[in-house]
C-alpha cells in the first residue's frame, strides 16, 4: 500500500456532464474506513403542484471550488476521522433542488430521534417538523 493512500484527500468537481457514482465512491473509498456514505440527488418531477421538467445550474466555478474547500475543511475540524471527501456537483443539472428536498423530507417524515449528551445527563430530541408528532402528540414515549 502507497504511503499516501490513506492521507485525507478532496475531489472537488463542478462539470456539465452526467456524473458517476462509481467515480465518486472509488475516490473516497479507504481502508482505514469502514464505510462510504453517498447522497445521490435526483429531480423530483413535481414542485407545489407544477409539473417539473427539469432544472439549470450555473456557477462562478473558481469561487464556487473555494467555498466547498471551505466545507471540506470544516468537515475535518468538526469529524476529524473523516478521510476522504467527493463532492461533485452538476452544473445545468438537477441535483442542489433534490439535496434540500430529501433533507426536509427526511426531517418531516422519517422517525429518527437524536440523543443529545450533556455533561452529567442526557436528552432524546425528535425533529420538530415531523407530521406525526403533530398529529400524535400524546403517543410520544420519551426514555
Amino acid at each position: 500500500m502507497d504511503e499516501n493512500e490513506d492521507v485525507p484527500k478532496d475531489f472537488i468537481k463542478l462539470k456539465s456532464e452526467k456524473l458517476s457514482v462509481d467515480e465518486v465512491s472509488e475516490l473516497v473509498v479507504s481502508p482505514s474506513c469502514g464505510a462510504v456514505s453517498l447522497f445521490i440527488g435526483i429531480t423530483r418531477n413535481n414542485f407545489e403542484g407544477k409539473k417539473v421538467i427539469h432544472l439549470e445550474y450555473e456557477a462562478y466555478i473558481s469561487m464556487a471550488e473555494t467555498e466547498i474547500k471551505k466545507i471540506c475543511r470544516n468537515i475535518r475540524q468538526k469529524w476529524p476521522s473523516v478521510k476522504h471527501i467527493a463532492v461533485h456537483h452538476r452544473l445545468g443539472a438537477e441535483s442542489l433542488e433534490a439535496v434540500m428536498y430529501c433533507i426536509n423530507t427526511l426531517k418531516a417524515s422519517v422517525p429518527i430521534w437524536k440523543k443529545e449528551i450533556y455533561e452529567d445527563e442526557y436528552s432524546w430530541k425528535e425533529n420538530k417538523e415531523c407530521f406525526w408528532l403533530k398529529e400524535k402528540k400524546t403517543d410520544i414515549i420519551y426514555l
